[in-house]
C-alpha cells in the first residue's frame, strides 16, 4: 500500500473506473525496458494493481509525471512535484522488451549547461567529434579540457627559421603543437625529435601526429628528460639545425585533477611530471626540513610570506591540492594585516597559493637543475649555426636562460642573443590568457 499524495484522472479504464486517482509512470523505453505492475491507493482508499503496459501508452503529458530514478524501488515525481514512493517487481522476473546494450556505460550527467569537473567536459575531451565545442570554448579565451594551445608560434618560427631538410628538436613535446606548426616548413627530407619527460601525455601527443600523416621518417618522439638530449646527437647526425624548450606546464596536466597541479579542483598531492620518478608533493611536505622549504619557496617563486608559510606546510599531513590550498589560505590570511581591503585580501591569497604549488613542483621534478644540465648541453647540441629558442613562464627560469645565453655569448659559443626576451602578443594574450607570463629568448651558434 502506498500513499498518493496528488492524483491523476484517466479515462481509460484497466481494473480502475474514472473516478479512480492514480499516477502512471512515464514511457516504458525511458525507463527500464520491462513490464510489471505497482499498487496504488485510489481516492476511496481501495489497493488497485495497475498494469504499467497499459500505462506507457499513454503520452507523457496525459501522465503528467516524469521518473527520476529506476530500480528496485521506483520513485515517480507528479506534476506538482509530490512524490510517490512504488514498490515493484524484481527487475530480473520481468520480462524485457528491449534489452539494454551489454556493458554498455552512460556518461556523467552534470547540473546546468556547462559542466565544471574535468570528467565531465566529455565533449572538450573529444575535440575530434565536437569541433564546433571546441571552438566556442576557444573563442571565450579559454583551454578546452585535455588541450594545450601552443605559445608564441608565430615568434618562434620567426626566431628558429627552419629551413626544408633540417634536423630539429622538441626538448618538451608537450600537446604538439609546435612541433606540428615545425614538421611542415622541414620537408621534404627534415627530421624532427621530439622529446617529452610525461610518460602519460607523450603517447597521446604521438597519436595525434601520426593521425596527421608524419610517420618515423619525419619524426622521433623519446621519453625522457630534456636533460639528457646530448645522447640525441648521434642520431640527428652530429647535433641539431634549431632546437625548441618550452618550459611551462601543459594545460592537459594543469587541467586534469588526477595529476594534482592546480587548486582549481580538487585531487591527490602529487606535482610530479612523471608520476613514476621520486615523490610526490604530499611526501616531499613531510620529509622536508623547515629552513629548507622557506628558501625554496623564495628561490623557487619569490614568495614574500615564506617563513609563515614553511613553519605552517613543513611536516603536515596533507594528501590533496585542496588541503594545501586550505592551509595556505589561512596562513597568509593571518599574516595579512588586518586593514587590508577583503578585496586585495583574496587576490594576495590566490597569488600566495599559485607561488606556493609552483614552488613545490619545481622541487619535487627538480626543474631547476635539470634546466641547468639543458643549458649546458645546448652548445654541444647544436650544429655551427644553429639556433634555439626557450619559453620561460617564471623569473626564476628566465634568469638562468638569460644568464647563460649572455654567458655563452661573452665566450664566443653564441654569435649572437636576444637583447630583450619576446611577448606574446596583445591578440594572442587576450585569446589565450595563459600565455600572459611567457618570455620568449634565443641564441644562435657560432
Amino acid at each position: 500500500m502506498h500513499k498518493v499524495h496528488k492524483a491523476h484522472t484517466t479515462s481509460h479504464s484497466h481494473a480502475i473506473s474514472d473516478h479512480d486517482a492514480t499516477v502512471f509512470l512515464a514511457p516504458v523505453k525511458r525507463m527500464v525496458n520491462c513490464l510489471f505492475e505497482l499498487d496504488v491507493l485510489n481516492v476511496s482508499g481501495q489497493s488497485l494493481r495497475v498494469s504499467i503496459a497499459r500505462a506507457a501508452m499513454l503520452t507523457r503529458r496525459q501522465l503528467g509525471c516524469r521518473v527520476l530514478t529506476c530500480s528496485a524501488r521506483q520513485r515517480v515525481v507528479a506534476a506538482d512535484d509530490n512524490e510517490v514512493m512504488t514498490d515493484v517487481q524484481s527487475p530480473d522476473a520481468l520480462p524485457f522488451t528491449d534489452p539494454p546494450v551489454p556493458g554498455h556505460k552512460r556518461r556523467v550527467r552534470y547540473e546546468g549547461t556547462h559542466p565544471k569537473k574535468y570528467a565531465q567536459k566529455y565533449k572538450e575531451l573529444n575535440p575530434v567529434a565536437h569541433a564546433d565545442e571546441v571552438l566556442k570554448v576557444m573563442q571565450r579565451g579559454q583551454t578546452p579540457a585535455g588541450m594545450h594551445r601552443p605559445i608564441c608560434v608565430s615568434e618562434i618560427l620567426s626566431v628558429l627559421k627552419p629551413q626544408p631538410g633540417e634536423i630539429g628538436l622538441d626538448a618538451t613535446l608537450g600537446y604538439g603543437g609546435h612541433t606540428q606548426a615545425l614538421l611542415p616548413l622541414i620537408a621534404p627530407n627534415g627530421r624532427m625529435f621530439a622529446v617529452d619527460v610525461d610518460p602519460l601525455e607523450l603517447p597521446r601527443s604521438e597519436a595525434r601526429l601520426r593521425k596527421l600523416g608524419f610517420d618515423d621518417s619525419a619524426l622521433q618522439v623519446r621519453h625522457m628528460n630534456f636533460s639528457g638530449v646530448q645522447a640525441l646527437t648521434a642520431e640527428a647526425g652530429g647535433g641539431f639545425d634549431f632546437i625548441l624548450a618550452d618550459l611551462g606546464v601543459s594545460s592537459m596536466q594543469i587541467d586534469n585533477p588526477a595529476r594534482g597541479f592546480s587548486f582549481k579542483l580538487d585531487g591527490p598531492l602529487d606535482l610530479r611530471l612523471d608520476p613514476s620518478q621520486g615523490v610526490s608533493a604530499f611526501e616531499f611536505l613531510l620529509a622536508v626540513g623547515r629552513a629548507e622549504l622557506r628558501e625554496l619557496l623564495i628561490e623557487n617563486a619569490d614568495e614574500p610570506h615564506a617563513a609563515a608559510l614553511a613553519s605552517a606546510l613543513q611536516g603536515q599531513y596533507l594528501q590533496t591540492t585542496t588541503e594545501l590550498a586550505e592551509l595556505v589560505r589561512d596562513t597568509v590570511h593571518a599574516a595579512l594585516p588586518s586593514k587590508l581591503p577583503e578585496g586585495e585580501r583574496k587576490v594576495e591569497i590566490k597569488k600566495a597559493q599559485q607561488r606556493t604549488f609552483q614552488a613545490l613542483r619545481i622541487a619535487v621534478n627538480h626543474e631547476f637543475k635539470v634546466l641547468d644540465a639543458f643549458l649546458a648541453a645546448l652548445p654541444a647540441c647544436l650544429k655551427p649555426g644553429g639556433r634555439v629558442a626557450i619559453l620561460s613562464f617564471h623569473s626564476g627560469e628566465d634568469r638562468r636562460v638569460k644568464k647563460s645565453f649572455q654567458s655563452c655569448e661573452r665566450s664566443g659559443i653564441y654569435a649572437a642573443v636576444a637583447p630583450e626576451f619576446l611577448r606574446p602578443s596583445f591578440d594572442e594574450q587576450r585569446a589565450n590568457p595563459r600565455s600572459s607570463s611567457a618570455k620568449l629568448r634565443w641564441a644562435a651558434r657560432v
